[in-house]
């Protein structure tokens, strides 16, 4: 076998276009189920949909008037507008974020098959590409978190093979991606000072320059604290960073506060299941290489957060450690000093790894292939698309969260539940300041918490009723009003 596997190049490349078809296909396929919502593909379609026309990245499904760039900072979005303007659909997003996201396979996939060798190579290459926290990422939504993951992909490979400024170059530009990878590269610097420090010592210097490591960890922890601190607060409504309030003890003082912080990092149990889900991929080994020292800042904001779903292996939010853990499992691996994995535990690891991927390829959504259900269009979801034929281009529509990604592309939408009131929390007591022209609402959305609590939808539907809206259809649970 090891003589009939192409080269890295080849292997690395057929399997990036390989995995590239399959998350694509899963992606529209999801899409076409109605499985998106407005919380989060339409919100970023109505970004680069307003980039594409020269426009600032003004979002209706997050407000009214409210600039994205105020909730989190991604600049790098301009890079789909031009592709965006001669594509504009839903679907250009989704296919964009396969590509990204399949790029990864690539340079470990190589790296592997130089330093281990070519079964490494398609053990590696496979696992990144049918990792949970990739496929995740790749199968729902559209996230700006897919561009850093080929830029980390690339940076760590470089990290590990002692390329010092390709690494810098590489992951510099996360600073564009999200604001907290500002951190990300600072640790990417780290890394590059603890070698030069760790090269003095052993008269293995080599090329591991000191002033980059610390001009890196710089320019990562300045940039993180001026788009936090300065950027985002001046384009957020509220004038503030808009997710301070997830960190703990923000009510508490003093020691409440850093009691609170060390127990969100071990409580609830279901952290636990994430680190498990973390270090299985790589065989419990891979942990053991310093390049997962990238991984720290992304882990260690999420376990401190209050909101759930950063601790759960799913979502989108682990995508950007995969690429970092099978360069970690590629560097143990590959390993010639006293470290190095016998060849039967090396043996055993690579096959362990090649076990995990199988399982989470039927567990994960690529099994949506072979499921005859993923190809048929739901008898739900063609009324909706009918319901929806009835709004005419460039319209605006106050819609359900699910229902809003099939109108992004052509109308200006934002979310049912949004009205004006005196009291934001409460139940709002008029209609929208600009009211949109149509109204759609589906009550069997099954988004019935977040971003629209159902009450409040249906409050909301009443308030448009009462001012003279006028049903134009009623179907499966669809209802669409129209202004007058």
């Amino acid at each position: 076998m090891r003589n009939r596997l192409p080269g890295g190049r080849v292997l690395g490349w057929g399997l990036s276009g390989g995995f590239f078809v399959l998350y694509a296909v899963v992606a529209v396929l999801r899409h076409r189920q109605g499985l998106n919502g407005g919380f989060d593909v339409g919100i970023f379609e109505q970004a680069v949909r307003a980039y594409a026309h020269g426009r600032a990245p003004v979002v209706e499904l997050k407000g009214p008037g409210f600039n994205l760039l105020g909730d989190h900072f991604h600049p790098i979005l301009v890079l789909l507008a031009p592709v965006y303007r001669v594509f504009p659909s839903t679907y250009t997003l989704l296919v964009a974020q396969a590509a990204l996201l399949a790029l990864a396979c690539y340079p470990l996939t190589r790296w592997a098959h130089r330093a281990v060798g070519p079964v490494a190579a398609l053990v590696v290459g496979c696992g990144v590409g049918a990792s949970w926290g990739i496929v995740s990422a790749a199968a729902k939504d559209f996230h700006e978190i897919a561009f850093a993951v080929p830029m980390l992909a690339f940076g760590a490979v470089a990290l590990g093979q002692r390329r010092w400024w390709a690494a810098v170059l590489w992951t510099a530009p996360l600073l564009l991606v999200k604001e907290d990878l500002g951190i990300t590269l600072a640790a990417v610097g780290a890394y590059i000072v603890w070698q030069a420090v760790k090269g003095k010592g052993t008269g293995q210097q080599e090329d591991a320059p000191l002033g980059l490591g610390i001009a890196v960890v710089v320019l990562g922890v300045v940039g993180s604290a001026v788009e936090i601190l300065v950027l985002l607060p001046a384009m957020n409504p509220s004038g503030a960073f808009a997710y301070w309030g997830q960190l703990p003890g923000d009510e508490g003082s003093g020691g409440g506060g850093v009691l609170s912080l060390a127990l969100g990092l071990v409580w609830p149990p279901m952290k636990w299941l994430l680190v498990f889900m973390l270090a299985a991929p790589v065989a419990f080994v891979g942990v053991r290489s310093p390049l997962l020292l990238l991984c720290v800042p992304t882990v260690g904001w999420r376990f401190v957060a209050g909101n759930e779903h950063y601790w759960t292996p799913g979502f989108h939010y682990s995508a950007i450690l995969m690429p970092v853990l099978f360069a970690g499992f590629v560097d143990v691996l590959s390993r010639r000093r006293g470290e190095l994995l016998p060849g039967r535990r090396r043996r055993r690891a690579l096959g362990f790894s090649a076990a995990f991927t199988a399982v989470c390829a039927v567990v994960y959504p690529l099994h949506d292939l072979v499921l005859p259900s993923a190809w048929r269009t739901p008898e739900h979801v063609a009324v909706a698309r009918e319901v929806l034929d009835r709004i005419p281009d460039g319209d605006t529509v106050a819609s359900s969260n699910r229902l809003a990604p099939f109108l992004t592309s052509r109308t200006t939408v934002s979310l049912v539940c949004y009205g004006t009131g005196d009291d934001p929390k409460a139940l709002p007591t008029g209609l929208p300041a600009h009211p949109p022209r149509w109204v759609v609402f589906d009550r069997t959305d099954p988004t019935v918490k977040v971003p629209c609590p159902v009450e409040r939808s249906e409050h909301m539907l009443r308030l448009y009723r009462e001012h003279g809206y006028t049903e134009v259809v009623r179907r499966d649970g669809i209802t669409l009003l129209r202004r007058p």
